[in-house]
């Protein structure tokens, strides 16, 4: 078997089962596609939910260990095995600002 985790192995795994009958993980009973979302807002509603789980600590370092590759884990938010802050936006950022589009006549000279 690889060494590398799929996102859904990691939700398979028994040595990620971060719950107990007395004290579930506050994730288990929410969809996972909030903890491996593009879109920020999702993301932290994710994080929310992190926030009041009583395992949160044992999650957050069980992803460190395992330099999970992405998704939001213990309340954090990984990309490529680190804690980030925020996910860049998908897409390119232009190299060149988009010029002033005010047109002629409306406070414009031409030159």
């Amino acid at each position: 078997m690889s060494s590398t985790l799929t996102t859904a192995d990691a939700w398979d795994l028994e040595e990620v089962d971060l719950s107990t009958p007395s004290t579930p993980a506050a994730c288990s009973d929410a969809e996972p596609e909030l903890f491996f979302s593009d879109d920020m807002g999702v993301v932290d509603q994710a994080k929310q939910i992190c926030r009041s789980c009583p395992v949160r600590e044992q999650c957050l370092a069980a992803a460190l260990d395992r330099a999970e590759p992405h998704g939001v884990w213990g309340g954090e938010l990984f990309q490529d095995g680190v804690v980030i802050a925020r996910k860049r936006p998908r897409g390119r950022p232009r190299k060149h600002p988009i010029p002033d589009q005010t047109p002629l006549g409306m406070g414009a000279r031409a030159a």
